[in-house]
């Protein structure tokens, strides 16, 4: 008799361990479900990364996971904003109306991308669309024929970087080709210009890509031209 009563308690001791436990619920899903905030008062500092776990909630199930850092470092090292295009043969400018009269954007393409989401680009008004308000890095190099003319180019034509916010189009930076005046009456224009710098955009805003004051262009030239822009967002 003793035997069988101690076999019972020894059963009823044990069940504890396989069951569910809940907190602030009823019906337990987990090993351990706690239906409200937790608070730990004490947390010591981990000196370094190996040999560590993070703790993650999955926000479909509310389940706590452990994760490697490195996975959060990886994710943390995707720029989904990064985009670079460079074009070295078909180069034109296009004459779109609705842009500012003294800039023509370059007709860069789709195709002409090296890195980044064709779906951040516009073929029609060859424009870089931003996808998130914030501060981004963005650079034009624009190399005019072989970067030196034997003369000097009236005007001040250039290269120039601009933004389409709600239909309006404001030349946003310019850097005009330089030139220089030798003896016995020599010119000479440094047709090759680059622009690189940091502006805030606006999610929606159309960045392009092209030249000012183009009335002196050659369209000969732009044909041996080279041009490459790169934008991406590093700060909200």
């Amino acid at each position: 008799m003793k035997t069988k009563l101690y076999s019972l308690m020894l059963a009823c001791a044990t069940l504890p361990l396989f069951s569910q436990v809940g907190i602030n619920t009823a019906t337990p899903t987990a090993t351990l479900d706690v239906n409200g905030t937790l608070k730990v008062r004490d947390v010591p500092a981990a000196t370094a990364l190996p040999g560590y776990q993070v703790l993650a909630v999955n926000q479909g199930t509310t389940q706590v996971f452990s994760m490697d850092p490195a996975i959060l470092i990886a994710a943390s090292g995707t720029n989904t904003t990064v985009y670079n295009a460079r074009k070295t043969t078909g180069i034109n400018i296009l004459n779109l109306g609705v842009l500012p009269s003294d800039f023509q954007p370059v007709n860069f393409l789709q195709a002409d991308r090296t890195i980044g989401s064709a779906a951040l680009f516009t073929n029609a008004d060859g424009s870089y669309n931003i996808p998130s308000t914030g501060v981004y890095a963005v650079g034009f190099a624009f190399r005019y024929g072989t970067g030196l003319q034997a003369s000097l180019l009236s005007g001040a034509p250039g290269i120039g970087i601009a933004r389409t916010r709600s239909a309006v189009t404001t030349l946003i930076d310019t850097r005009p080709f330089s030139g220089i005046n030798l003896a016995l009456a020599i010119n000479i224009t440094f047709s090759d210009s680059s622009i690189n710098s940091l502006y805030s955009f606006q999610a929606g805003d159309k960045i392009s890509f092209g030249l000012v004051d183009t009335g002196n262009i050659s369209v000969g030239l732009l044909g041996s031209s080279v041009a490459s822009f790169y934008i991406y967002k590093v700060s909200n």
